[in-house]
């Protein structure tokens, strides 16, 4: 399969005529939408059907980040940002059946707009361990602090997203809950023991079922004292590939963001090297785009092999 192992976004809600080269020439593994990047439904099926028409590929991946409540991109189509995660959560630990059926209905509603648009994988759920003492950047886009919750709820997400042929994209893998910053902004370590994290943030991650998972960019100092998860052999080997039971592709979070530092070059080649097989990048910025691209490698035989197996699944 002729693909770089990138993932980019886009400026706007069109296709820029560099941007269309870009894609058709350098072949990145996907594309992932943001709330910039959507006007209406009729815009963004034009969007999307333009995309694969340039790869000439009726399956190619499009991804959007649509969780739910901050995290809301649909919403100059429809408005998710009353319906976190925790929303659905708390439903669910009141009445387990209404909490369930109310959190499929919902889901059958992205669902159909996703079908609808052309957009075949969305990142979600979200699989972090709600804190009282850790920072809010997860705080309700998560489902609970209870992990029975999380697990259960995810499973649903997942298997509900598959029967409607969506991909998942769990994340922040081996878990972000304990984080004491926004690593969007900073590096951030956690310092618990590798027996406590697995009992705790990780089991929600144990033989995960998504297509895909997305990993964090937090520093679990006793595991590995120097590299972020997305950068750390260890970490991907022995704890998400080993420990954890994952068996289908790994992306990075975005490389871009600063608790990598700021060489999203750097960021994205040892995202590779250190296990992951995709990297993501979310700036939108084409000449960055268009740099990374020329910079990394096609998708190597097990990232074929999967994505290939995705394909099959999308039919």
């Amino acid at each position: 399969m002729n693909r770089k192992s990138l993932i980019i976004s886009l400026k706007g809600t069109t296709l820029s005529r560099d941007e269309s080269s870009l894609i058709f020439n350098e072949k990145p593994w996907g594309v992932i939408l943001f709330k910039r990047n959507i006007k209406s439904i009729k815009q963004l099926v034009e969007l999307t059907t333009k995309i694969r028409k340039l790869l000439r590929d009726p399956c190619y991946p499009i991804l959007v980040d649509e969780e739910g409540g901050r995290v809301s991109r649909f919403s100059r189509i429809f408005d998710t940002s009353g319906f976190s995660q925790r929303y659905f959560g708390k439903f669910f630990e009141n009445d387990k059946f209404i909490g369930e059926n109310l959190y499929k209905e919902y889901l059958n509603s992205i669902c159909n707009i996703l079908n609808k648009t052309g957009v075949n994988i969305n990142t979600i759920p979200v699989l972090d361990v709600i804190h009282k003492k850790a920072h809010k950047i997860i705080g309700n886009r998560s489902y609970s602090n209870h992990l029975k919750t999380i697990i259960s709820l995810g499973n649903i997400c997942i298997d509900f997203l598959r029967s409607k042929k969506i991909g998942s994209v769990s994340k922040h893998i081996p878990g972000h809950g304990y984080s004491s910053f926004d690593t969007h902004h900073k590096k951030s370590v956690v310092n618990y023991s590798l027996e406590k994290l697995l009992n705790k943030d990780f089991s929600t991650f144990k033989n995960n079922k998504s297509n895909f998972v997305m990993t964090a960019h937090i520093i679990y100092k006793k595991i590995d004292p120097t590299n972020p998860a997305t950068h750390s052999e260890i970490l991907i080997d022995r704890i998400i590939r080993k420990k954890l039971n994952f068996k289908g592709l790994i992306i990075s979070d975005d490389i871009s963001m600063k608790a990598l530092g700021k060489n999203i070059i750097f960021n994205a080649h040892k995202a590779i090297r250190s296990g992951c097989n995709l990297a993501l990048y979310c700036g939108g910025n084409i000449k960055e785009s268009s740099v990374l691209l020329k910079n990394m490698k096609k998708i190597d035989s097990f990232t074929t092999k999967k994505t290939s197996q995705f394909y099959k699944f999308l039919r």
